[in-house]
Protein backbone atom coordinates (compact mmCIF):
# COMPACT_ATOMS: atom_id res chain seq x y z
CA UNK A 1 0.00 0.00 0.00
CA UNK A 2 2.59 2.55 0.88
CA UNK A 3 4.66 1.37 -2.46
CA UNK A 4 1.46 2.22 -4.19
CA UNK A 5 0.80 5.54 -3.10
CA UNK A 6 4.66 6.46 -3.46
CA UNK A 7 4.52 5.16 -6.90
CA UNK A 8 1.34 7.61 -7.55
CA UNK A 9 2.71 10.76 -6.63
CA UNK A 10 6.36 9.56 -8.19
CA UNK A 11 3.73 9.43 -11.40
CA UNK A 12 1.72 12.58 -10.33
CA UNK A 13 4.91 14.85 -10.11
CA UNK A 14 6.32 13.34 -13.25
CA UNK A 15 2.91 14.45 -15.37
CA UNK A 16 2.98 17.51 -13.76
CA UNK A 17 6.30 18.27 -15.13
CA UNK A 18 5.76 17.18 -18.47
CA UNK A 19 2.80 19.39 -18.41
CA UNK A 20 4.60 22.36 -17.42
CA UNK A 21 6.12 22.61 -20.90
CA UNK A 22 8.62 25.73 -19.42
CA UNK A 23 8.89 27.76 -23.21
CA UNK A 24 4.93 27.78 -23.72
CA UNK A 25 3.54 27.59 -19.69
CA UNK A 26 6.45 28.98 -17.45
CA UNK A 27 8.00 31.73 -20.39
CA UNK A 28 11.53 30.15 -19.39
CA UNK A 29 14.37 28.50 -20.55
CA UNK A 30 12.64 31.16 -23.90
CA UNK A 31 16.91 31.71 -25.08
CA UNK A 32 17.37 28.12 -26.19
CA UNK A 33 14.12 28.08 -27.77
CA UNK A 34 15.02 31.59 -30.10
CA UNK A 35 18.37 29.94 -30.82
CA UNK A 36 18.59 26.47 -31.89
CA UNK A 37 15.42 25.64 -33.15
CA UNK A 38 16.20 26.22 -36.29
CA UNK A 39 15.88 22.12 -37.28
CA UNK A 40 13.70 19.15 -35.21
CA UNK A 41 16.70 17.68 -34.51
CA UNK A 42 18.71 20.52 -32.63
CA UNK A 43 15.57 20.74 -30.46
CA UNK A 44 16.27 17.05 -29.46
CA UNK A 45 19.75 17.41 -28.37
CA UNK A 46 19.14 20.16 -26.35
CA UNK A 47 16.34 18.87 -24.77
CA UNK A 48 18.35 15.62 -23.62
CA UNK A 49 21.26 17.92 -22.44
CA UNK A 50 18.69 19.54 -20.29
CA UNK A 51 17.35 16.54 -18.64
CA UNK A 52 20.96 14.92 -17.85
CA UNK A 53 22.03 18.11 -16.39
CA UNK A 54 18.56 18.84 -14.65
CA UNK A 55 18.09 15.32 -13.31
CA UNK A 56 21.57 15.17 -11.69
CA UNK A 57 21.25 18.60 -10.17
CA UNK A 58 18.19 18.34 -8.84
CA UNK A 59 19.54 14.89 -7.13
CA UNK A 60 22.70 16.75 -5.73
CA UNK A 61 20.73 19.27 -4.70
CA UNK A 62 17.82 17.29 -3.05
CA UNK A 63 20.61 15.18 -1.26
CA UNK A 64 22.61 18.20 -0.11
CA UNK A 65 19.34 20.28 1.16
CA UNK A 66 19.61 20.02 4.56
CA UNK A 67 23.43 20.65 4.88
CA UNK A 68 23.76 23.34 2.30
CA UNK A 69 23.89 27.04 3.87
CA UNK A 70 20.68 28.99 3.10
CA UNK A 71 22.72 32.14 2.62
CA UNK A 72 25.03 30.73 -0.19
CA UNK A 73 22.67 27.88 -1.83
CA UNK A 74 22.02 29.80 -4.54
CA UNK A 75 25.66 30.18 -5.60
CA UNK A 76 26.52 26.42 -4.61
CA UNK A 77 23.60 25.56 -6.99
CA UNK A 78 25.16 27.46 -9.63
CA UNK A 79 28.35 25.32 -8.78
CA UNK A 80 26.66 21.62 -8.98
CA UNK A 81 24.43 22.86 -11.84
CA UNK A 82 27.70 23.99 -13.72
CA UNK A 83 29.66 20.42 -12.75
CA UNK A 84 27.27 18.71 -14.93
CA UNK A 85 26.96 21.02 -17.45
CA UNK A 86 31.19 21.50 -18.10
CA UNK A 87 30.28 17.07 -18.64
CA UNK A 88 27.39 17.59 -20.91
CA UNK A 89 29.99 19.91 -22.76
CA UNK A 90 32.52 18.03 -22.68
CA UNK A 91 31.08 14.80 -24.22
CA UNK A 92 28.96 16.54 -26.28
CA UNK A 93 32.41 17.99 -27.83
CA UNK A 94 34.08 14.89 -27.97
CA UNK A 95 31.30 12.57 -29.81
CA UNK A 96 28.87 14.89 -31.01
CA UNK A 97 31.27 17.42 -32.40
CA UNK A 98 28.58 18.60 -35.59
CA UNK A 99 25.67 19.56 -33.09
CA UNK A 100 28.42 20.67 -30.49
CA UNK A 101 29.04 23.19 -33.62
CA UNK A 102 25.24 24.01 -33.93
CA UNK A 103 24.71 24.62 -30.24
CA UNK A 104 27.56 26.62 -29.87
CA UNK A 105 27.82 28.67 -26.83
CA UNK A 106 24.07 27.50 -25.75
CA UNK A 107 25.21 24.53 -24.52
CA UNK A 108 27.63 25.97 -21.84
CA UNK A 109 24.51 28.31 -21.05
CA UNK A 110 22.81 26.01 -19.53
CA UNK A 111 24.05 26.66 -16.32
CA UNK A 112 22.38 29.89 -16.28
CA UNK A 113 18.66 28.45 -17.56
CA UNK A 114 15.89 29.50 -15.69
CA UNK A 115 14.17 25.82 -15.98
CA UNK A 116 17.06 24.53 -14.14
CA UNK A 117 17.81 26.80 -11.18
CA UNK A 118 14.16 27.35 -10.92
CA UNK A 119 13.47 23.72 -10.51
CA UNK A 120 16.20 23.30 -8.15
CA UNK A 121 15.02 26.21 -5.98
CA UNK A 122 10.85 25.60 -5.89
CA UNK A 123 11.33 22.25 -6.00
CA UNK A 124 14.51 19.96 -5.42
CA UNK A 125 15.58 22.18 -2.46
CA UNK A 126 12.10 20.80 -0.47
CA UNK A 127 11.93 17.50 -1.76
CA UNK A 128 13.54 13.71 -1.60
CA UNK A 129 15.73 12.44 -4.56
CA UNK A 130 13.09 10.02 -5.92
CA UNK A 131 10.69 13.09 -6.41
CA UNK A 132 13.38 15.70 -7.52
CA UNK A 133 14.45 13.01 -10.34
CA UNK A 134 10.71 12.87 -10.98
CA UNK A 135 9.83 16.22 -11.19
CA UNK A 136 13.64 16.68 -13.47
CA UNK A 137 12.54 14.23 -15.99
CA UNK A 138 8.65 15.16 -16.46
CA UNK A 139 10.02 18.67 -17.05
CA UNK A 140 12.92 18.11 -19.21
CA UNK A 141 10.60 16.09 -20.97
CA UNK A 142 8.18 18.54 -21.58
CA UNK A 143 11.23 21.08 -22.49
CA UNK A 144 12.33 18.23 -25.13
CA UNK A 145 9.02 18.17 -26.78
CA UNK A 146 8.58 22.27 -26.95
CA UNK A 147 11.88 22.48 -28.44
CA UNK A 148 11.46 19.64 -30.41
CA UNK A 149 7.60 21.22 -31.96
CA UNK A 150 9.65 24.74 -32.22
CA UNK A 151 12.03 23.27 -34.38
CA UNK A 152 9.83 21.22 -36.45
CA UNK A 153 7.41 23.87 -37.71
CA UNK A 154 10.47 26.10 -38.28
CA UNK A 155 12.47 22.99 -40.04
CA UNK A 156 9.03 22.55 -42.47
CA UNK A 157 8.03 26.16 -43.26
CA UNK A 158 11.63 27.21 -43.67
CA UNK A 159 13.55 24.51 -46.02
CA UNK A 160 9.88 22.04 -46.46
CA UNK A 161 11.29 19.32 -44.79
CA UNK A 162 11.67 17.17 -41.27
CA UNK A 163 14.69 15.28 -40.84
CA UNK A 164 15.77 13.43 -37.80
CA UNK A 165 18.95 11.52 -37.50
CA UNK A 166 19.91 12.51 -41.28
CA UNK A 167 16.79 10.72 -42.42
CA UNK A 168 14.53 12.87 -44.21
CA UNK A 169 11.18 12.29 -43.09
CA UNK A 170 8.67 13.71 -45.78
CA UNK A 171 10.86 12.15 -48.57
CA UNK A 172 11.05 14.86 -51.32
CA UNK A 173 9.66 17.18 -49.04
CA UNK A 174 7.15 20.16 -50.11
CA UNK A 175 7.81 23.37 -51.76
CA UNK A 176 7.59 25.99 -49.27
CA UNK A 177 11.20 27.85 -48.41
CA UNK A 178 9.96 30.44 -46.13
CA UNK A 179 13.60 32.37 -44.97
CA UNK A 180 12.11 34.25 -42.24
CA UNK A 181 11.20 30.94 -40.23
CA UNK A 182 14.79 29.81 -40.03
CA UNK A 183 15.68 33.11 -38.41
CA UNK A 184 15.12 34.31 -34.79
CA UNK A 185 11.92 36.12 -36.08
CA UNK A 186 10.60 32.80 -36.89
CA UNK A 187 10.36 31.30 -33.63
CA UNK A 188 8.76 34.55 -32.27
CA UNK A 189 6.24 33.50 -34.70
CA UNK A 190 5.95 30.16 -33.98
CA UNK A 191 6.01 30.36 -29.82
CA UNK A 192 3.04 33.07 -29.87
CA UNK A 193 0.94 30.99 -32.30
CA UNK A 194 1.48 27.64 -30.33
CA UNK A 195 0.89 29.90 -26.70
CA UNK A 196 -2.33 31.32 -28.23
CA UNK A 197 -3.27 27.60 -29.35
CA UNK A 198 -2.18 26.21 -26.60
CA UNK A 199 -4.16 28.85 -24.24
CA UNK A 200 -7.49 28.45 -26.18
CA UNK A 201 -7.38 24.38 -25.71
CA UNK A 202 -7.00 25.20 -22.23
CA UNK A 203 -10.09 27.63 -21.87
CA UNK A 204 -12.35 25.34 -24.19
CA UNK A 205 -11.75 22.44 -21.38
CA UNK A 206 -12.67 25.05 -18.74
CA UNK A 207 -15.10 25.92 -20.27
CA UNK A 208 -16.27 22.18 -20.61
CA UNK A 209 -15.20 21.63 -16.80
CA UNK A 210 -18.19 24.36 -15.88
CA UNK A 211 -20.93 23.06 -18.09
CA UNK A 212 -23.56 21.50 -15.81
CA UNK A 213 -23.37 17.89 -16.40
CA UNK A 214 -26.67 16.58 -18.52
CA UNK A 215 -29.19 13.50 -16.91
CA UNK A 216 -31.63 12.00 -18.88
CA UNK A 217 -34.87 11.46 -17.19
CA UNK A 218 -36.86 8.30 -17.82
CA UNK A 219 -38.61 9.61 -21.04
CA UNK A 220 -35.47 10.75 -22.40
CA UNK A 221 -35.87 14.66 -22.20
CA UNK A 222 -32.38 16.05 -20.67
CA UNK A 223 -32.72 17.88 -17.32
CA UNK A 224 -29.75 19.90 -15.79
CA UNK A 225 -28.45 18.20 -12.73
Amino acid sequence: MKESASHATFLGVLTDGVRQAPPFRLLLGLCPSLAVTTAMENGFWMGLAVIFVLSCSEVMISLLRKVIPDRVRIPVYIVIVAAFTTIVDMVMHAYLPGMHAILGIFIPLIVVNCVILGRAEAFASKNGPLLSVADAVGVGAGFTVALMAIGGVRELLGTGNLKLFGIALLGGGLPLEVVVMLLPAGAFFVIGFMMGGLALLQNRAKKRAQQPVQCCTVDGEGAAG
